[in-house]
């Protein structure tokens, strides 16, 4: 603290409180100017980096003083912020500041940064836990009350203590976690609109997404879990059917997740500019908030959807199933996993929309509306011969199922990479019918491996044979999957927006400018065969992996299929 500290406060101070343009001649006057401020404020951004403060940590930051403290990690860390520690269930953490209750700073190998202190458990070194140290000091004679089977509490066996201690952490995270939106949507959103010289509505939807939804529901689901906390004896609280009950209001995150990225973009943008820099401090000042920066803040909500499935499962761990709300838990778990997989499933479709719109954009001859119109994923694609009324001529081509429509096209007679658009049939309006191997009696043809796609009425029928009896098996259960699709979307109210759309095929127009050939190229076509199998990079962004208690998630067929779109034969 000191007089060039007064300064940033004062400076930032005016820039957020005064609305409209400003006349900042006095100001720079009495505190330098701006570039002055800027450059003081980065160099000497370190100072601002530990929060003081947090009275109660009072005896652990003495333990850290000594040399003594390190900390486990009970849940994995995912994070996108250079200023924080990313670890994984199991790591060895030095805890090097713990003064701030919520964000503690530490080390792991050569790495440091903030971490959230619920995502760990202090031990006094890598083998004895913080718990069974204290009870040590409080009591040498008493040394095997903590061991498994003994009670940790007066008159609370071991698993019940546990129980209550897991009760507890997930009412006091969810408390800090509400404050922690109050402060997002108060002291950033609400100081943001008053600047309209400086935000756009579209800039700060962006950038906030729908945050301010989250932190409705959050107090809603707050207060539901506040009525079935058991205060005086936590371990017989039954919150596991609040999870229940706002199980479907959870997918509001699938929102704000598959955003988030877009609000990195966006903010990184504005960081390089030197008044936002100030705007943005100032408004942290203003509210009190610790020294985290906005991204990191609103990497806050992806953290937390995460974290639910983990802490369930810890909940569940030490509930006896005699317990009145081991089976609410339970299916609570199960619901909150779903809730998971929903938002990586969502978040995998708007992912596909740009490569989809790449793949239309190298057909030629398309006619018609755009793929992503109506359709957001590949479902299966292969070739096959397809013969029609009245000819029953038979003619190879090469068919795409997406949902909601199968599209048909003919390879190029020289150059089999390029395709030529064919034609399409929508799927809400086909009935999928097997045919057994013979003679059929309405093309009057004998077929092998066979299977038809009849309007309801029977005045449009196609007849389509694959090669080998497999191939047909698997483009029959093709049809059931996109079947099932369409109707998980439609429960689930999935869509994609047509900024969306637009965006996408604005994005593949670019890619591939005017002007023939404009078939696959060699390299995007190498590039989808890589594709096949992927693999999460090292720094892949914590809001593409949110299911972190899921690491046997079913793998997608998308780059499967996609992959061999325009196959290169000869």
């Amino acid at each position: 603290p000191g007089p060039q500290t007064d300064s940033f406060v004062l400076y930032f101070s005016a820039l957020v409180i005064t609305d409209g343009p400003q006349d900042k001649s006095g100001l720079a006057d009495e505190v330098g100017s701006e570039d002055d401020l800027y450059n003081e404020f980065r160099s000497s951004s370190n100072r601002f980096r530990h929060p003081g403060g947090g009275g109660e940590q009072l005896a652990i930051n003495e333990l850290i003083s000594d040399g003594s403290v390190c900390a486990e990690a009970l849940w994995d860390h995912v994070t996108m912020d250079d200023q924080e520690l990313g670890f994984k269930a199991g790591d060895v953490i030095e805890v090097v500041d713990a003064t701030n209750k919520e964000w503690w700073w530490g080390r792991v190998l050569d790495s440091e940064g903030w971490f959230p202190a619920s995502f760990v458990r202090l031990r006094v070194n890598q083998d004895e836990p913080m718990e069974e140290y204290l009870a040590h000091l409080d009591g040498a004679s008493e040394g095997g009350r903590a061991s498994m089977g003994g009670p940790l509490g007066p008159g609370l066996p071991c698993k019940e203590q546990m129980r209550a201690n897991v009760i507890n952490e997930i009412m006091n995270t969810e408390r800090d976690y509400i404050k922690h939106l109050k402060d997002i949507c108060e002291g950033y959103i609400k100081q943001c609109r008053k600047r309209t010289d400086m935000f756009t509505e579209e800039q700060l939807r962006t950038i906030f997404g729908n945050i301010d939804e989250l932190y409705r529901f959050q107090k809603k689901f707050l207060k539901a879990l506040e009525k079935k906390f058991n205060k005086d004896h936590p371990h017989l609280s039954e919150i596991g059917s609040c999870f229940l009950e706002h199980q479907t209001n959870f997918q509001i995150y699938s929102e704000y997740c598959n955003n988030h990225p877009n609000a990195c973009v966006q903010l990184s943008k504005l960081m390089k500019i030197k008044k936002y820099v100030f705007f943005f401090e100032a408004c942290r000042l203003l509210q009190k908030m610790i020294d985290i920066s906005l991204d990191g803040f609103l990497l806050t909500p992806v953290q937390k959807i995460c974290k639910y499935p983990l802490q369930l499962a810890e909940l569940l761990k030490y509930t006896n199933p005699q317990h009145r709300d081991y089976k609410d838990v339970e299916a609570a778990l199960n619901a909150m996993k779903n809730v998971a997989r929903l938002i990586n499933e969502r978040k995998r479709r708007l992912e596909n929309i740009d490569k989809i719109a790449q793949w239309q954009s190298s057909i030629e001859d398309w006619e018609g509306e755009d793929i992503l119109s109506r359709s957001s994923d590949l479902i299966f694609s292969g070739d096959l011969t397809k013969i029609s009324q009245p000819q029953a001529k038979g003619q190879q081509r090469m068919f795409f199922l997406f949902d909601h429509q199968l599209v048909f096209c003919k390879k190029d007679l020289l150059r089999r990479d390029i395709l030529y658009y064919k034609g399409r049939l929508d799927m809400d309006q086909m009935q999928v019918v097997d045919v057994e191997d013979g003679k059929d009696k309405d093309f009057n043809v004998s077929v092998k491996n066979a299977l038809k796609l009849c309007s309801p009425g029977g005045e449009e029928v196609h007849l389509l044979c694959a090669k080998k009896p497999e191939q047909k098996q698997r483009w029959l259960r093709a049809f059931a999957d996109e079947r099932e699709q369409v109707q998980h979307d439609l429960e689930t109210g999935f869509m994609i927006t047509e900024v969306q759309k637009k965006q996408a095929m604005l994005n593949a127009s670019k890619s591939h400018p005017t002007g023939k050939p404009k078939a696959v190229t060699r390299p995007y076509y190498d590039f989808l065969l890589r594709q096949k199998h992927p693999t999460l990079p090292t720094s892949l962004p914590q809001q593409q992996v949110i299911m972190l208690a899921e690491p046997k998630r079913k793998t997608s067929n998308f780059w499967h299929n996609i992959g061999r779109l325009t196959p290169f034969k000869k």
